[in-house]
């Protein structure tokens, strides 16, 4: 099996992709220093295992805030449909594209096995580590334990039965074998009860980034919930989920933000008292991972094609539109159906653009008037998300799209992960964190926990903190749900308007056991090629071919 992963060894990872890092902070994760001819020894002495330890972390880069992230979490749900252009529409679609030998499933996969060995490096070697103090070191190996739980269960969710290496892997092996999805499942819980001890409650400001008491337990809790929907099921998850998401809720001072719009506020604003863990982006291109992924790119993929409209030129501030994901017309009309109460639908979505580019304007794409003359900053779109009147609209001195006039390149472009701190219209690498554990997540698990727990009271109560934070001022109580309206339903539809692309979609219909019927029912262009093989992808076809006497068979269907 001579894959990438299996071939790393200390010398190529990186270390662990030939970065290391300052002894002391994952803030300085982000201050590496290129390093050539390390020594399979370096890691024992204190610097090499300190930046063992921290680059550790980088493959995170390789799914969080990516293209390959996006297109295996947010492609082809109920919630997002294919864009106009794009590669990878195989993940929309769920056709003949969606083959082994698409890059990016054997990218995820050897990027995400060399996390995992590192992390297992790290494990194993601290016990000769001299020049750290036992409790610095129980700490890096809870943090270790924390990172190979969350890469098993990336690579578990998405390919099915695994091949679990709980050893360093030193040198090239075609032997591999898949184990059962139940045993992997157990192996991450085991690591996630390691860790949760011997991690920090909250890292201090000069180890921002590192992981922490309260996010192994965040991700527990995942864990739990969704192993309970499987068939390898424990009596314990749902409780077992509850419990946790009771502790990250109670235990470390998180509270949910005023205002939904601020959670995602560039610089500053994402280290707030809502966020668990993120994955610490830099605008120094040198820090932010492997060449494919430099940087937080999400920026890029959720935008319209505003740049060819009337009055408007790319720019910075409007992003570069890659036009990947179009949003469903059940996310649109039904998820976000109430905007009178409700904030969230206006706070996800931009649909106001104003002139960069003035000038007088023929062959509007709206129809509704021949001819607009723009001043700088003049609104010149406008998206009202309903169907105004013809009359109506041919008053307004912009062009106005309604949800008829929708296409594979114009719609409701979210907003969420604009970065208008880039250096320049055409630049794709993203500097803003990858927020992956906020705190309204986990109340809205604790409510689908205690709701299957038949706790209707409790799950009411978490989902309400969620909902009335999201009401406009003075529509509180509108926003709060009684007992007997909550339901499965609910809480499907509320993690939509909550979450909407940020890489959970996908996994969250697979753990309901609905992906296929409602991607059925709710996404037109992937209805007719979802199927129930597509509860998994296809394993990288190197990884078949090079395993020897067929250990590694590709998962059935692909």
């Amino acid at each position: 099996m001579k894959n990438t992963h299996i071939k790393t060894s200390l010398k190529t990872l990186g270390l662990i992709s030939i970065l290391t890092l300052s002894q002391t902070s994952c803030s300085d994760l982000l201050k590496e220093n290129v390093i050539s001819n390390i020594s399979n020894d370096y890691i024992a002495t204190t610097a090499g295992y300190n930046a063992a330890a921290n680059a550790a972390y980088t493959t995170l880069r390789s799914f969080y805030g990516t293209e390959r992230g996006i297109s295996m979490s947010e492609y082809g749900t109920d919630i997002y449909s294919a864009g106009a252009d794009g590669s990878y529409k195989g993940f929309h679609f769920y056709d003949s594209q969606l083959v082994g030998s698409v890059d990016i499933l054997s990218q995820l996969w050897d990027e995400t096995y060399k996390g995992i060995n590192a992390c297992n490096a790290v494990i194993e070697r601290s016990s000769a580590v001299t020049g750290i103090s036992d409790a610095v070191k129980k700490q890096r190996v809870g943090e270790m334990q924390y990172l190979r739980a969350h890469y098993y269960f990336i690579l578990v969710q998405q390919f099915g039965p695994l091949d679990l290496r709980l050893k360093e892997t030193l040198g090239p092996t075609k032997t591999a074998t898949r184990t059962p999805e139940a045993d992997v499942y157990k192996q991450i819980v085991s690591d996630l009860l390691a860790a949760i001890p011997v991690l920090e409650s909250k890292a201090a400001a000069s180890d921002y980034g590192r992981a922490t008491k309260a996010a192994a337990e965040n991700l527990l809790a995942k864990v739990y919930l969704t192993r309970a929907s499987s068939k390898f099921a424990e009596a314990s998850d749902y409780a077992n989920a509850a419990t946790l998401c009771n502790n990250v809720i109670n235990n470390y001072g998180f509270k949910l933000l005023p205002d939904f719009a601020s959670v995602f506020l560039q610089g500053s604003g994402e280290k707030n008292s809502e966020v668990i863990f993120s994955v610490q982006y830099t605008s120094d291109p040198l820090t932010n991972g492997v060449s494919a992924d430099q940087g937080n790119k999400l920026h890029l993929y959720f935008g319209m094609q505003y740049d060819v409209q009337a009055g408007m030129v790319r720019d910075i501030f409007y992003g570069r539109p890659f036009k990947r994901l179009k949003p469903t017309p059940y996310l649109l009309e039904k998820v976000f159906a109430d905007r009178v109460n409700d904030s969230r639908y206006k706070k996800t979505f931009r649909d106001t653009w104003l002139s960069n580019s003035p000038g007088t304007y023929s062959n509007l794409f709206d129809g509704s008037k021949k001819s607009l003359t723009f001043k700088a900053n003049d609104t010149t779109i406008y998206i009202p998300g309903y169907e105004m009147p013809l009359a109506e609209r041919a008053k307004k001195p912009y062009q106005v799209l309604t949800p008829s006039m929708y296409n594979y390149a114009l719609f409701p472009t979210l907003q969420k992960f604009f970065d208008p701190l880039r250096p320049d219209r055409t630049y794709e690498n993203g500097s803003r964190d990858y927020i992956v554990h906020r705190l309204a997540d986990t109340y809205l698990m604790l409510s689908e926990a205690n709701l299957k727990l038949g706790k209707v009271a409790e799950a009411t109560n978490a989902i309400n903190m969620v909902r009335v934070r999201a009401a406009w001022p003075g529509k509180e109580s509108a926003m709060t749900v009684a007992q007997d309206q909550v339901n499965m339903d609910l809480i499907m539809e509320e993690r939509a308007r909550e979450l909407a692309g940020e890489q959970t979609r996908w996994m969250d219909l697979k753990r309901w056991n609905n992906l296929v019927a409602r991607v059925k029912q709710y996404n037109t262009d992937a209805a007719n090629g979802v199927a129930d093989r597509h509860l998994v992808r296809p394993i990288p076809q190197k990884q078949v071919d090079l395993s020897e006497n067929g250990g590694f068979p590709q998962n059935p269907g692909y």
